[in-house]
């Protein structure tokens, strides 16, 4: 009993004590005049802790696992989700097969046809010098180079400073002219640059991947990217990959670009502490027209942007000597911060580069994805882009050959009933869009490509509607594109004139 005495006292103070608490002052309140004591708070937490646990599901295991014949029948009643969606009635594509190189004259489905469905500006497809520089460098390093350019796909760069010396040692020279090839990427880098008057370049192995790897190297989340609206869906990737915020001005509006600069600037602090970007291509391909560069340069300079450009369709063809956009303005270079374009084009190989200083070109052999994940450029494209550079310095008519087939197909056309030319006298493009548009996109294009189906069929003259991906986010008229040659004849723009104006007054 002495044990069981102080123990007895001891928890009837505990229970005095808690008593106490909750019948304290501060453990009160007052509910539509009702006082409520602390213990009933809790009390009522209480319940509804144990209303809640009962009303939750309860999950039961199956008494017994499902037979095999049970498991069977289960799925063959599912029906998987399509990985894509069907596709809709006139939505598939029946695209002519060449048969032969896309030159000025080229076999389509087994047919001689007149080509103006490939972009070939300088007419080099075919050219024999380019071939047998092509030739030489697949005897030599094969096909590809199968590792991107910061492991091993930089073909024999690390042994040109031996080459060099051997070179000087050896007196049987000629033996060794092979061996220059050996450093065809860095090469070709140097003759870009040494032909743009830019400081350094960069090679891309594919010419569409160059300008939406070169944007998400540069812009970032939080960056501001002021853009064309009528921009290919290349630099749309680039943008969308970029996570900028992108605004866009009326397609080759230069006082809509001004007015979008204004507005993102004027008074406002924050801007002025993030990177400004103003992207734009030089001929744009969705509309044959020219980008005014020095305009956009004014304006960069006002309101201190940089200047991405895209000269896919411009390099080799603008300019006195073909250098471009900057060339045909007479704007310096170096106020172009970036400048990229797709060789497959006027070089007639494939890849693309990018060129500019020496700290925008190094920062990209680390930080953009098609550089440093890709397998780098066939060392024989390469060489073909060199020979091709080559060709354009050491034989600049070819230039006046291209300009005066682009006038003469804008004489013979600028009567077409039913079109209209809606791209730049120098354009290589030359874009031909609806008089009278129908108010939709989709029955827009399905005129075009009857006038284009009949031109082929009947004349056998070979040219392309601007067909274009649902994840082309362009808004601007569809048309037929036309891409001029310096190769081409007379005979071959008056054949596709005449063409054109017979089959466009019978359809449209």
């Amino acid at each position: 009993m002495e044990m069981v005495l102080p123990v007895a006292n001891a928890t009837a103070a505990a229970l005095a004590r808690v008593s106490a608490v909750f019948n304290a002052p501060l453990a009160r309140a007052v509910v539509f005049g009702i006082h409520i004591d602390g213990h009933l708070v809790v009390e009522g937490l209480l319940i509804a802790a144990i209303l809640f646990q009962l009303s939750r599901k309860s999950y039961k295991p199956p008494k017994k696992p499902l037979t095999e014949r049970e498991v069977d029948e289960l799925c063959d009643d599912w029906q998987p989700e399509p990985l894509c969606p069907p596709i809709k009635e006139g939505a598939r594509i029946d695209m002519p097969t060449l048969e032969s190189a896309a030159g000025p004259h080229t076999t389509v489905d087994g047919k001689e046809v007149v080509n103006f469905a490939s972009a070939n500006y300088l007419g080099l497809i075919g050219n024999e010098k380019i071939i047998d520089s092509c030739v030489g460098s697949v005897e030599k390093y094969g096909v590809g180079s199968c590792g991107p350019r910061g492991f091993y796909g930089t073909i024999g760069s690390y042994l040109l400073w031996l080459f060099s010396i051997i070179y000087i040692l050896w007196p049987q020279k000629k033996n060794l002219a092979i061996l220059w090839f050996a450093d065809v990427h860095l090469d070709c880098e140097s003759k870009i640059a040494n032909f743009l008057g830019t400081q350094d370049s960069i090679l891309y192995s594919y010419g569409i991947s160059t300008i939406f790897s070169v944007i998400p190297a540069f812009c970032k989340k939080g960056d501001i990217i002021v853009a064309d609206e009528g921009v290919h869906w290349a630099v749309q990737n680039g943008l969308q990959l970029s996570r900028s915020t992108v605004v866009y001005f009326k397609h080759n509006d230069m006082a809509s670009l001004a007015s979008i600069l204004e507005k993102l600037t004027h008074g406002n602090k924050h801007t002025e502490k993030i990177r400004r970007y103003i992207v734009v291509e030089a001929i744009y391909q969705n509309s044959g027209q020219i980008a005014p560069l020095d305009e956009i340069v004014r304006l960069k300079e006002k309101y201190r942007f940089r200047v991405i450009l895209e000269e896919s369709h411009s390099f080799g063809v603008l300019g006195k000597s073909g250098r471009g956009l900057a060339e045909h303005y007479g704007v310096p270079v170096e106020k172009i911060d970036i400048i990229t374009a797709g060789m497959g084009n006027a070089l007639a190989t494939d890849g693309g580069f990018c060129t500019g200083s020496v700290r925008v070109v190094d920062h990209q052999r680390l930080s953009s994805s098609g550089y440093v994940f890709s397998a780098s450029l066939p060392p024989y494209l390469a060489s073909a882009a060199m020979s091709a550079v080559n060709h354009l310095e050491e034989n600049p008519s070819v230039l006046a050959n291209l300009r005066s087939n682009i006038a003469l197909l804008h004489k013979e056309l600028s009567d077409i009933p039913g079109l209209e030319i809606a791209s730049n006298i120098l354009s290589p493009i030359v874009f031909l869009k609806l008089k009278t548009p129908t108010g939709s996109a989709v029955a827009d294009l399905e005129l075009l490509e009857i006038i284009a189906e009949k031109v082929l069929m009947e004349d056998s003259v070979f040219i392309a509607a601007t067909k274009r991906s649902s994840l082309d986010k362009c808004r601007l008229p569809v048309g037929i594109r036309l891409f001029v040659s310096a190769g081409h004849t007379e005979s071959d723009i008056f054949k596709v004139s005449a063409s054109l104006k017979r089959v466009a007054a019978s359809v449209v």
